[in-house]
């Protein structure tokens, strides 16, 4: 487990090196787009799903972990752990997404991984198919977002995914 908190912590380190020292000469100009200046955007190709919430990418030759952000899936372990797992890797194993995370050189939570929505076409936000399905709760402690409270609202409403459980129990809460 050590070893994967080094290497995601290495990760952070060298591409915060990268842009540290090249800014965003290192983002091809095709990829640069008129964005805030609050937020970093980046075309990758999505390399693997490790759960319902968390994918790796590649972004040139660097493996980046990405956390979806505003959301949390259940886990492997729990059930509906193992179909969110699936519906992410449905939605974007193998394809190119854009990556969209707050801050100028992007948001890492204390593992290392980016936290940033991800797009598919630049259109279809990924983070908000996984509530739409049902498939993940909206992460009220993270993310004060109205948007992302009524995806879950209806997913529930609607007895959705994980919702037609008699008894879901929340990823933070299994976690304890």
């Amino acid at each position: 487990m050590s070893k994967n908190i080094i290497s995601s912590s290495m990760q952070k380190s060298v591409f915060l090196l990268l842009f540290l020292f090249f800014g965003n000469s290192i983002i091809p100009a095709s990829f640069q787009t008129s964005q805030p200046t609050d937020q970093l955007t980046l075309k990758v190709k999505v390399i693997g799903v490790k759960d319902g919430d968390t994918v790796e990418v590649l972004y040139y030759q660097l493996p980046i972990v990405i956390r979806l952000e505003h959301i949390d899936a259940p886990e492997k372990k729990q059930p509906f752990g193992a179909v969110s797992k699936q519906k992410l890797s449905d939605l974007s194993f193998g394809k190119i997404v854009t990556l969209v995370s707050k801050g100028k050189k992007g948001n890492y939570d204390g593992r290392g991984r980016m936290i940033a929505e991800i797009y598919v076409n630049d259109k279809t936000n990924i983070n908000k198919e996984m509530l739409k399905a049902g498939l993940a709760w909206h992460y009220k402690k993270y993310s004060k977002s109205e948007v992302y409270a009524q995806l879950e609202n209806r997913a529930r409403k609607n007895r959705v995914g994980l919702w037609a459980d008699k008894n879901p129990i929340a990823p933070w809460n299994f976690r304890k």
